[in-house]
């Protein structure tokens, strides 16, 4: 369950966007009932949250000449294209212009939409690609058809493909690529010649090369195949989704079109099963002996030129994962190592990986830490790793120390990222390219690093949000809580009591609390609406060690409503000026789920609430999340039952508006109309509002979005009788 929604600002893995900029005045925007078209607001729906104009998914050539990124046209264009810059100069060179290689508008099949749904990608044009090991032949994909790019030339030119084409890859020798198209893994020359079918599924709802829902949505792992070393041969993923139950998403807005039919995998139902086989260019394949029985779960593969191919499985509990290698002759695997745990393993991006000199490098909870391990040694003492991003002779990885809101690159020892903030990186060659997002500006600042100084940049073309968020990091309450305080612009301390509006995800996987200007833009406008805005994040959040993650198990509900009440009553006690006689809260997705459980469970404290796309019965979420933390239904019935919504619906004193979009095939709207219905037994009185068409990502359109939260705030302020 990823943290995005109306309140929700990207997560940790691509921060917040925006940059410095030339548009200014967008702050206050103090609810009036009147609209600009330069207010805040619809200005951050135009930027998509001021992310457009970043550039991102760098790829640097091992020979340190040039490197490759995406970035949209300017902080308001939706179309990004991909990019070349050469490193000696800093010429920067557009590969192919989107608008003009499809001749027209950009048309995305369902399976491309289903796709974006799962990376929470609103962006246009070029939204992903891949290249060679050289970084020279790049491959993307666009309105379904097949396109190359050569870095080196600047020469864009499309391939003739099967469509609609998913998820193009060169092979690392630049000489093929290979692609997904109805379901079937297929491969094409790079000079157009040759393409044909390496893998063809052998009937309905089987495919070759994707990554299945689970995969994507939970695991971090959205594709499904990868390249030998040498060009040659491809480990494949196979999935098998007939065994899995059917939901239809209908949509009340158009009663004369069909309902979707999506594959849905909920706690204790059967999952997509999911197999290996390695296949030669030559269409030989090679089924890997994988024991998909007790270890269901495909986390990650990798093949470099370190070693065999690599894969990591999880078993359906997530209390054993296995790295093992696979020999892509036979198909025989071999157990490298297992990593076992009481309550769950954590998925870390990036690994299992083989060094150069053939070492595993891993991440392993122990000791109050994750851990990297190279080979057998831990080469990142007590930090907290957060990712691993590249892997030479040394190892390329993000982490945090003592302070969880900030995030730091490091390798070889030593600490690359110099200022305090969220900071990630891509490297080869010699050059690292840094990405740095801190309190003290907006939006990213791109560096190219050299043997570790900074040599060049690369521009971010973002809008300037135009504000200075007024906030304040606080750490309070017996367990340290970290938590961000907002106040009006202005706003004098000790002038006066302003009620309060907790605004958290608040639950496992994601920060909300963050050395980052951009992750407080969303807060400060509330803020300036007349509210103390409090975020806060609880057990269950990143970066403060494996027992902090795993507290949680199997109380979900109470832990984190737990935590939120602390952290209210720790930042009043500090002499903040908050009215604790009108608390409101708000979230989406899991956030949705916590607003909705406060005024049902903790009334005396929280006297209103908006609830974002939330889950409210667990039984009816996916398996790898729910199982994760509540275990299988039919093993711990008790712990779904304590921490569904359903039950708690009598309980209802307060007011409580539900916000759910009827496309969404994530936390599925059954989750609201159960909620509603059970308050309407009850004779509760609530709201709900349905969005037609609206995914588990909310509205993007300029009035759109800034009706929909402006409504939220007259409700709120109407709820708590405030003005």
């Amino acid at each position: 369950m990823e943290s995005q929604g109306f309140c929700q600002e990207p997560g940790l893995g691509r921060p917040p966007g925006g940059s410095t900029g030339c548009h200014a005045g967008a702050g206050a925007d103090r609810l009036s009932g009147v609209t600009s078209e330069n207010s805040f607001l619809r200005l951050q729906a135009r930027t998509q949250r001021f992310t457009l104009g970043s550039p991102r998914e760098f790829r640097i050539a091992p020979d340190g000449t040039h490197l490759l990124f995406l970035r949209s046209g300017s902080g308001e264009d939706r179309v990004h294209a991909l990019w070349q810059q050469d490193l000696a100069t800093g010429q920067e060179t557009r590969l192919g212009d989107p608008v003009a290689l499809l001749g027209g508008a950009e048309e995305l099949s369902p399976e491309e939409l289903a796709r974006r749904e799962r990376t929470r990608e609103q962006g246009g044009g070029v939204v992903g690609y891949a290249t060679d090991s050289a970084a020279r032949v790049a491959a993307f994909a666009l309105s379904g058809r097949l396109f190359t790019a050569d870095a080196l030339t600047g020469d864009t030119r499309e391939l003739p493909a099967a469509t609609p084409v998913a998820d193009p890859r060169p092979n690392p020798t630049g000489t093929h690529v290979a692609y997904v198209a109805d379901n079937a893994l297929r491969v094409v020359a790079v000079d157009g010649t040759d393409d044909r079918a390496l893998a063809t599924p052998e009937g309905e709802d089987r495919a070759w090369g994707l990554a299945e829902f689970v995969a994507a949505e939970e695991m971090n792992r959205t594709r499904g195949y990868w390249w030998s070393p040498d060009g040659t041969r491809l480990l494949v993923a196979h999935t098998d989704k007939r065994e899995v139950q059917r939901w239809y998403i209908a949509d009340p807005a158009n009663p004369g079109s069909e309902p979707a039919v999506v594959a849905y995998p909920a706690a204790g139902t059967p999952n997509v099963r999911v197999s290996l086989a390695v296949i030669s260019l030559d269409g030989t394949r090679v089924e890997v002996d994988w024991d998909g029985v007790d270890l269901p779960y495909l986390v990650t593969a990798h093949w470099s030129a370190g070693g065999r191919p690599l894969i990591a499985v999880q078993s359906r509990d997530q209390r054993t994962v296995e790295i093992r290698a696979v020999d892509p002759d036979t198909g025989a695997t071999e157990v490298l190592h297992t990593e076992t745990d009481e309550h769950w393993i954590e998925i870390t991006t990036g690994v299992p990986a083989w060094t150069p000199a053939g070492e595993l490098v891993r991440v392993t909870a122990s000791d109050g830490a994750n851990r990297l391990v190279v080979g057998d040694t831990v080469v990142s003492g007590d930090l907290q790793v957060r990712s691993v991003l590249d892997v030479a002779d040394d190892v390329l990885f993000t982490a945090s120390a003592e302070d969880p809101t900030q995030v730091h690159v490091y390798a070889g020892g030593r600490r690359l990222s110099t200022v305090d903030g969220v900071h990630g990186a891509a490297r080869a060659g010699g050059v690292t390219v840094l990405t740095s997002w801190s309190l003290e500006w907006s939006g990213p600042r791109v560096q190219v690093l050299r043997d570790g100084a900074a040599v060049g940049e690369v521009a971010c073309l973002s809008v300037d949000p135009g504000v200075v968020p007024n906030v304040q990091l606080l750490t309070v309450g017996e367990r340290d809580l970290r938590v961000a305080l907002l106040y009006p612009t202005g706003h004098v301390p000790g002038s006066r009591k302003l009620p309060v509006l907790m605004d958290p995800y608040g639950g496992p996987h994601a920060q909300r609390v963050l050395s980052t200007r951009n992750a407080y833009l969303n807060p400060q406008w509330l803020a300036d609406q007349g509210f103390a805005v409090v975020v806060a994040d609880g057990r269950g959040t990143p970066g403060r060690g494996p027992a902090w993650e795993r507290e949680l198990a199997f109380e979900p509900a109470d832990i984190t409503l737990t935590d939120q009440v602390d952290a209210l009553h720790a930042v009043a006690a500090t002499g903040a000026d908050l009215d604790l006689t009108k608390v409101a809260i708000r979230g989406w997705s899991y956030g949705g789920y916590l607003s909705a459980l406060a005024v049902l469970r903790a009334p005396d404290t929280f006297h209103a609430a908006i609830a974002g796309a939330p889950v409210t019965d667990w039984s009816l979420y996916d398996t790898h999340y729910t199982e994760r933390y509540l275990g299988h239904p039919t093993q711990n019935p008790d712990a779904y039952t304590r921490n569904s919504l359903i039950d708690d619906a009598p309980k209802l004193t307060r007011p409580l508006l539900i916000i759910h979009g009827l496309a969404d095939d994530n936390v599925v709207v059954a989750h609201s109309i159960r909620l509603s219905s059970a308050l309407v037994a009850a004779g509760r009185p609530h709201t709900l509002l349905p969005l037609p068409g609206v995914t588990h990502m909310t509205p993007q359109e300029d009035d759109v979005a800034e009706n929909f939260l402006l409504l939220q705030v007259r409700w709120l302020k109407s709820a708590l009788g405030v003005e």
